[in-house]
Order: structure tokens, then C-alpha cells, then sequence
């Protein structure tokens, strides 16, 4: 849980710029790797099981606040990579974020989100500025004890995100 906490609120940061209409990623288990730059947290790493339902459910959780929360929202297309641009207004502060998306969503991609937060209330473990990697790469069918959503953090503990609607405590299982 303690892993989780540390990388939420960089996700958090991470999604206005990530939430607009990505192509689907192959069903299947996904294994992620983010790291920060400039950070002592360890790169964390953890698989996601997916089908296309949780896969898109997952890109419209961000979908809903960029239209409340972001002033700008600008996707770019060029071959194989994807560059978003977005500055979002977060609980008081303005976040501006870039991420530029590389590779096949078949097979594996990266992502490589910078983004800075101005004005607002300090976040604790949030700095004003972060610089985040995601490595991500299909590793196979998900394995018979999963579920679509189940995502099974570094440390074994699992959760899945349907079961996170509105408390993420809840949707917590080890």
C-alpha cells in the first residue's frame, strides 16, 4: 500500500495529460515500470491485467475532469508517437503537463510525462516539478487467477479498479 501511495500522486499529475482517446492496448497482462528522475523512490513496477473494457474505462476516468479541470488538451500524432500537451487546474494549482508516447500498444510502449504545478497548496511527496518514465510491455495472456482491472503491485499486493469506484481503501485486496 505504502508503494501505491508513493506513485499516486504522480499518476494523478500524469493523467490530464494521458486522458485523452489513446489507442486501446492488447488485452492481456502488462507490466509497467515507472520510474522518476531525480527521485530516491525506487522504480516501481507492477502488471495489469486488461480487456478492452477496463482498458478504455481506465482512459475515461481521466476523460471526465479535462473537460472541468484542463484549458488545454492538444493531442499530436506523428507514426509512432503520440505528444500531449495539457495544462489542467488540479485543486488549486495549475499543472502543466507534456507526454510524449512511443511504441505499439500491442507489444510495448513508453511514456515520458514532464510536468509542472504552479500556485496551489504544497502537496506533500509531490514536487513542483517531476519528470516521470513509464516503460510498458505485453508479457502474455493474463494468468487464470485474474480478473480484467487486477493489477498486482511489486510487493503481491492486488487490486483492481472497478472494484476503486469512489474509495480507493476499498478496492484494495492482498
Amino acid at each position: 500500500m505504502r508503494i501505491l501511495r508513493a506513485a499516486l500522486p504522480f499518476l494523478l499529475c500524469a493523467g490530464p495529460a494521458l486522458a485523452l482517446d489513446m489507442p486501446p492496448r492488447k488485452a492481456g497482462l502488462w507490466e509497467l515500470k515507472m520510474s522518476m528522475e531525480g527521485r530516491s523512490m525506487p522504480m516501481q513496477t507492477f502488471q495489469h491485467c486488461i480487456d478492452a473494457a477496463t482498458d478504455k474505462a481506465m482512459n475515461d476516468v481521466g476523460g471526465g475532469m479535462r473537460a472541468e479541470q484542463c484549458s488545454k488538451q492538444d493531442m499530436q500524432r506523428s507514426g509512432n508517437t503520440i505528444t500531449v500537451d495539457s495544462v489542467c487546474n488540479i485543486s488549486g494549482a495549475t499543472t502543466t503537463s507534456r507526454a510524449v508516447v512511443t511504441g505499439d500498444f500491442n507489444a510495448g510502449y513508453t511514456v515520458k510525462v514532464t510536468s509542472k504545478r504552479e500556485g496551489g497548496p504544497a502537496v506533500p511527496g509531490l514536487p513542483a516539478e517531476t519528470n516521470m518514465t513509464i516503460d510498458a510491455k505485453w508479457t502474455g495472456p493474463c494468468r487464470a487467477d485474474q480478473k480484467p482491472g487486477d493489477m498486482i503491485m511489486g510487493n503481491g499486493m492486488k487490486m483492481n479498479i472497478s472494484d476503486m469506484k469512489g474509495a480507493m481503501p476499498g478496492g484494495m485486496k492482498k
